[in-house]
């Protein structure tokens, strides 16, 4: 495993809607520039993954299809069990596979309406609000977005551009400075509190503009969430990070307002991510600069700063410069 991809191995990544994942559907798809195969078996509804490359000839594991829960390669028939184990090959009646004829498997989870990977002793983020039975939960996306996973969370970290990205919903030109905040660590990871912003619109069903103190939590280098004052509302940052400068992201809402219907919260959503993506996007270098001097810096800028130092004390280097 390169030394790039190796720090980001000790978490857990999301990489499909656990709702989009059919009992029987075979998918393939990357996460840290790996090719895997994602599928969920007839029998318990069970999530499996592991390397999209047949141990045999090396075909795309995610040609083939669920058998009875387990996955058969569709070159040459092998099949393999929810614990990689090969117990089947065709061209050989009566043969045992020994133990070396296995799957490169993956740990597989489903939390925060996601299914999540890891290899080793990874760490789960930590979003607090999804645990408040009292909230109502929606999750949003996916987003594709051609641009890396670190550039993403410093966006959604950074209060300055509410004014001119998402003016007359999230800011106004009219209200644009950023007040100091403060920026720490605790024992999960990296903290923002007292962010204040003057909003329009800080929800679906605001009326009237208003300012509101933002909480934000970075609890895994790709992942992060907010919590809103006014509102109450938290929203988490899940993102895939599928290859250096691409990305697929969903927010995970935890939200007090039970009257909107799903479709307009979504749609709220939708409208807010769809005004950062062509800025993400267009951003150049497309990875996140983690040296000093590649990039300028403000005051203003304290939580995007907090965040680059976290990640290389981390020795996250996946989607950086």
């Amino acid at each position: 495993m390169s030394e790039q991809k190796s720090a980001a191995w000790n978490y857990w990544h999301p990489v499909w809607r656990a709702d989009r994942l059919a009992p029987g559907e075979v998918v393939s798809l990357v996460l840290l520039n790996e090719r895997l195969v994602l599928w969920r078996d007839q029998e318990q509804g069970q999530f499996q993954a592991a390397a999209d490359r047949c141990p045999h000839r090396g075909a795309a594991l995610s040609l083939g299809r669920v058998e009875a829960g387990q996955l058969r390669c569709a070159y040459h028939g092998w099949c393999f069990d929810r614990q990689g184990q090969c117990t089947s090959v065709p061209a050989l009646a009566g043969f045992k596979p020994p133990s070396s004829y296995r799957l490169d498997c993956y740990k597989v989870r489903l939390e925060y309406g996601l299914i999540w990977l890891a290899r080793g002793d990874a760490t789960l983020p930590l979003f607090e609000a999804e645990h408040d039975s009292s909230r109502r939960h929606l999750l949003c996306g996916p987003y594709s977005v051609n641009a890396s996973a670190p550039r993403i969370v410093e966006n959604f970290l950074d209060m300055g551009h509410f004014a001119f990205v998402h003016e007359h919903l999230l800011g106004h030109r009219e209200h644009c400075e950023v007040m100091d905040y403060f920026v720490g660590l605790d024992a999960h990871g990296l903290v923002i509190e007292n962010a204040l912003a003057w909003q329009p619109k800080a929800s679906v069903n605001a009326n009237e503009g208003t300012l509101v103190s933002y909480r934000y939590e970075v609890r895994a280098p790709f992942q992060a969430a907010l919590y809103k004052s006014v509102t109450k509302d938290g929203i988490a940052l899940f993102i895939c990070p599928h290859e250096p400068e691409r990305s697929t992201v969903w927010f995970r809402m935890a939200l007090v307002d039970h009257e909107s219907s799903d479709e307009s919260l979504i749609a709220f959503q939708d409208r807010i991510f769809a005004q950062d993506l062509p800025i993400l996007e267009s951003q150049w270098p497309k990875c996140l600069p983690l040296e000093h001097g590649m990039e300028l810096h403000c005051a203003a800028d304290k939580a995007s700063v907090a965040y680059r130092r976290y990640l290389r004390d981390q020795s996250i280097c996946f989607g950086t410069v």
